[in-house]
């Protein structure tokens, strides 16, 4: 923090705000598979998140593997798909 105010990498917010907006894809979205976002959003692990909807790990992997490919987050070292789909959960919210 510095004078109050919080201190981002300069980096970071220029990928984030230089992403496409995946908000619209969202709606590519099936209920179940809005449900897993947002249990991914609240920190849940997928075996947490089998549990809490009385499915299995499979089935909830086949979900974040549909939610990634439908919010267009391919597989790279870079990035984090988890966090990127979540932050365009959120901005979706606003």
């Amino acid at each position: 923090m510095a004078a109050g105010e919080t201190v981002l990498d300069p980096e970071a917010v220029a990928r984030l705000l230089g992403r496409p907006d995946r908000s619209g894809r969202l709606e590519l979205l099936t209920p179940r598979e809005r449900e897993v976002l947002a249990l991914i959003a609240e920190g849940r692990s997928n075996s947490a998140i089998a549990e809490k909807l009385v499915v299995t790990e499979r089935a909830v992997e086949k979900h974040v593997s549909n939610i990634f490919w439908k919010l267009d987050l391919p597989t790279s070292s870079r990035d984090h798909r988890r966090v990127l789909a979540v932050l365009a959960w959120v901005q979706a919210a606003d």
